[in-house]
């Protein structure tokens, strides 16, 4: 097998893999530590609108759907801190919508005829030098607000009433995090797709949380097994040509299966 990294394809994909677990690792924490792994699901749902504008503008995908992301992110945390009893309907809405402008901006465009299905589903072989150095800049980014802001996060995310009263803004931090969860969507785009991402943000989690008692250190176990589920995933795709994405799912889906069965 080691033949296979005489490939650039293949030494890009597993540069990516791991620099997409990294930020997997660390957001797929906080998104299951503050329960907040529908609206993220939203997110990436809709950020999909991004990738249809992208297109239709012949911009850079990475960075419409970034902006679009984003932007849903704010408006998501905006509509959500001010009405909670109709959370699932509004984020239902939001991820239809998105979707639906993606799809409507992609038929506008002329003489397109990409497939759109590494979108939805990942293609990370197809990971080119320019999504590196954007896969790189967003791990430096998240590291560094997560480093900067540990203690507030953290706070925030365990006890919001009690990080109110000692004076912390709970509504910028809750925001920040749904931001940061916009940006790791879009950066795994590449690697598992937006229909799988919700998936590579949890499962590590889930199994870290077995052996962490800390989240710093359910963060450093979660991005250690995301790398892991990734480089197997995409050596099971590469030995059996199928969808990368779908392998590295499986695999981390398998692994989970196993440890909560001897756990038992």
């Amino acid at each position: 097998m080691l033949e296979i990294l005489q490939y650039d394809f293949i030494q890009n994909a597993l540069i990516a893999g791991v620099l997409i677990s990294i930020a997997a690792g660390i957001i797929g924490s906080l998104v299951v530590v503050n329960k907040i792994t529908f609206l993220t699901g939203g997110i990436a749902h809709s950020s999909y609108g991004g990738i249809g504008l992208a297109i239709y503008l012949g911009i850079p995908v990475l960075f419409g759907a970034t902006v679009f992301a984003v932007l849903t992110a704010v408006v998501i945390a905006i509509i959500t801190l001010k009405n909670r009893t109709r959370i699932d309907a509004i984020i239902g809405m939001m991820w239809a919508s998105g979707m639906a402008i993606g799809i409507i901006f992609v038929d506008l465009t002329p003489g397109y005829n990409v497939d759109l299905l590494s979108y939805l589903f990942g293609s990370i072989i197809a990971v080119s030098r320019d999504d590196l150095i954007y896969m790189s800049v967003l791990d430096v980014f998240i590291i560094g607000i997560i480093v900067y802001f540990y203690k507030q996060i953290l706070a925030v995310s365990y006890d919001s009433e009690f990080a109110s009263l000692r004076g912390i803004n709970v509504k910028f931090f809750y925001t920040l995090i749904l931001i940061l969860a916009a940006l790791c969507v879009v950066a795994a785009i590449k690697a598992v797709g937006l229909i799988l991402v919700i998936a590579l943000l949890t499962i590590p989690t889930y199994l870290a949380e077995s052996f962490s008692t800390k989240l710093s250190t359910m963060m450093i176990i979660s991005s250690i097994l995301a790398t892991i589920f990734t480089i197997l995933g995409l050596l099971v795709s590469y030995a059996y040509d199928i969808s990368s994405g779908a392998s590295i799912i499986l695999v981390a889906v398998v692994v989970l299966a196993i440890v909560k069965l001897f756990k038992r």
